[in-house]
């Protein structure tokens, strides 16, 4: 066989290798993807149903309900076009709290509502923990 050809024909290999470990990477994570959704990009279309997705947007003021267990919570999820009432069993984080931006872990039911298994609060670029608020060292800008 000519140089050329086994040069061709490891190349071709190593394209089969690479195409062979891609394929097995996405049919593992096939089943840990969670798409995300915002209530604006469901609302009057099909719900995806049966699936684990991720459902974010704002709190809505004055929707947080908590339950008498002390670990449910009920609330709504806005985006400015669309509403959503997502039901939470757990502890919700820190920063979560009417007004501020959340992502929820769950599935859709068949009325609409939204059941989580995982809440997360987002923040913006700003946030600083109540623990480092006045201890940053502040420098002036160069910026004049």
């Amino acid at each position: 066989m000519k140089p050329k050809h086994q040069r061709l024909a490891l190349g071709l290999a190593a394209l089969a290798a690479i195409l062979g470990a891609s394929g097995l990477a996405l049919s593992a994570l096939k089943d840990e993807a969670a798409f995300f959704y915002s209530p604006g990009d469901v609302a009057g279309k099909p719900l995806p149903l049966g699936k684990n997705v991720r459902l974010g947007g704002m709190v809505e003021k004055d929707s947080i309900v908590r339950g008498a267990d002390g670990v449910s919570i009920r609330f709504t999820v806005t985006d400015g076009k669309a509403k959503t009432l997502v039901s939470f069993r757990g502890v919700t984080p820190d920063l979560f709290q009417e007004g501020s931006g959340a992502v929820a872990e769950g599935q859709f039911q068949p009325d609409g509502s939204f059941v989580a298994d995982n809440l997360l609060a987002k923040h913006d670029e700003r946030y600083m923990p109540p623990q480092m608020a006045g201890k940053m060292h502040k420098t002036d800008s160069l910026e004049k």
